[in-house]
């Protein structure tokens, strides 16, 4: 294991029936291992194996924010309740008892149906996974359940579909899963921005949270099915906020949908259905499985090609970043919920079993390369996070070795920081006070002065936010790196520095840290 683990369990620790064997993922929060049954093989009542997915939401543990808890329990909720084939099973939810072990004691544990890779892990991999059409079939036939059951997904994307030995798919990550109402239900206020329909893009926030619909999921369908099928998303942009832009933009019919000409007729038509431009006229989701099963040639119960981890043609040839952005699709901006996740981060140790081996952490330990290093200790559960928040920005002085390296010297990577002397909490050191004005994508204040502890998926692009607003408030003339004068800002004030001309004195070691890190985090070539 080369990155440190969220949730940390030695290898032959036993939970309930369940010893814990190799790790599988990890994330801001919670952490998976595979298991096994503690007295060996799994009779009738246990499987094989298993994947302990463990959540530090106990005394002892870490303390988590509200909305972690409300996660936790939304998630636990639909296993409880639902029960089908094309969804990742729960067998059972322990909490661990272990007063010698503070870490681990009162931590929750999800006993899951273990897989052998996802969707997100064979995308990352720079081809269209065999077999597509049958992919995008079993996806169907598990939302169609979901929906037929009352319930929405609320998060659809390539890393939440996760694929089993015997070749047949699984939809996973319930974090964001919500019981309809009526036509409605209310999820946090979290999605990932390629995967979320435009009217969501601009939707108030309730005290419940987000209205969602259904369609919100057909959306994400739609867009998964177009990934999967011509390696391309079908809004344009190099960006996740490129393409919400370009996302808004075709929802308010100023710009068109040109999907990828590699995109058959037959599901041309299917995407063109799943994304209208408003969720009245979108397609159903029992229509589209009709369709979806038509198209795939699958009859009632689709069935993906054994191996599953066979690639058919590689994408068209395409640049680095191209390439990064692809991951960035399956991997996801918001990690506040994918941390969640089974498929918390994507898989290690040269892979999941039949996935060839060798690639690790593709898409967090890789990712952004060409901007930010990856032999420098970037912890890769943090590296998505920190290079597409400075993607947020335009300023040119804000970068992703700017962003690593404050968080290296405002915390060391230390998601549960703690300093109530100077009222600081969390990765980036954030004043609860201060974090207020920051923490939303609008820009509009928070209605109460949030409580620590702050998740990074929070901090982290609250401080792009306020980076962003800084830059273009400091002094032109100012002499020295104006990614360190943006840094100083930070510590204390723009009108501080401007004053001072330049780093005021009493923040110059802070900067000459900042200033190291930089200098450390930037690849050969870059700036």
């Amino acid at each position: 294991m080369t990155e440190p683990y969220a949730v940390t369990v030695p290898r032959g620790y036993r939970v309930g029936r369940w010893e814990v064997r190799e790790p599988i993922a990890t994330g801001a929060f919670g952490s998976v291992y595979a298991a096994r049954p503690a007295g060996g093989a799994g009779g009738r009542e246990l499987p094989r194996t298993a994947a302990l997915k463990f959540l530090p939401t106990g005394t002892g543990t870490p303390r988590q924010l509200a909305h972690l808890r409300e996660l936790v329990e939304r998630e636990v909720r639909l296993y409880h309740r639902l029960r089908q084939p094309r969804l990742i099973r729960m067998y059972e939810m322990l909490t661990v008892d272990d007063p010698a072990d503070p870490r681990l004691d009162g931590a929750t544990v999800l006993v899951l149906e273990k897989a052998e890779s996802s969707l997100s892990a064979l995308l990352a991999g720079g081809s269209r996974p065999a077999g597509g059409p049958a992919l995008l079939a079993q996806v169907c036939e598990g939302l169609a359940q979901l929906h037929r059951a009352g319930w929405v997904h609320g998060d659809l994307k390539p890393a939440n579909v996760l694929l089993l030995a015997d070749g047949s798919a699984r939809l996973a990550d319930f974090n964001m899963a919500a019981e309809l109402e009526g036509t409605h239900a209310y999820t946090p206020a979290f999605s990932t921005p390629d995967y979320t329909p435009p009217e969501l893009l601009w939707s108030e926030i309730g005290e419940r949270g987000r209205r969602i619909r259904p369609s919100a999921d057909v959306w994400a369908f739609g867009v998964l099915a177009h990934l999967v099928l011509t390696g391309s998303f079908p809004l344009p942009g190099g960006t996740p906020t490129a393409r919400r832009d370009a996302a808004v933009a075709y929802a308010r019919g100023t710009d068109e949908l040109r999907l990828s000409p590699e995109l058959p007729d037959v599901w041309r038509t299917i995407v063109r259905e799943c994304l209208t431009r408003t969720h009245a006229d979108r397609i159903g989701t029992q229509a589209l499985l009709r369709r979806v099963t038509d198209a795939a040639g699958t009859g009632r119960s689709a069935r993906l090609p054994r191996p599953f981890s066979r690639l058919s043609r590689p994408f068209a040839r395409r640049g680095r970043r191209a390439r990064a952005l692809l991951v960035l699709g399956a991997s996801a901006a918001t990690a506040a919920v994918a941390a969640l996740g089974y498929g918390i981060s994507t898989w290690v140790d040269g892979g999941p079993p039949g996935s060839g081996g060798g690639s690790g952490d593709v898409a967090a330990a890789s990712y952004g390369a060409a901007e930010l290093r990856t032999d420098r200790g970037v912890p890769a559960a943090y590296r998505l996070l920190i290079v597409e928040t400075a993607h947020d920005c335009a300023r040119r002085e804000v970068t992703p070795p700017l962003i690593a390296a404050m968080l290296k010297a405002e915390s060391n990577f230390d998601p549960d920081l703690a300093d109530p002397v100077k009222d600081e909490y969390g990765i980036a050191r954030w004043t609860p006070s201060v974090l207020r004005w920051w923490m939303h994508d609008d820009g509009t204040p928070g209605d109460t002065v949030p409580q620590p502890p702050f998740p990074p998926a929070e901090s982290v692009p609250a401080m792009g936010r306020y980076l962003c607003w800084i830059a273009p408030r400091l002094d032109p003339g100012l002499p020295g790196d104006r990614r360190v004068l943006v840094a100083a800002a930070y510590r204390t004030s723009y009108a501080k520095v401007n004053d001072a001309g330049g780093v005021p004195p009493k923040y110059r070691d802070y900067a000459a840290h900042v200033a190291h890190y930089l200098k450390e985090y930037t690849p050969p070539g870059g700036k």
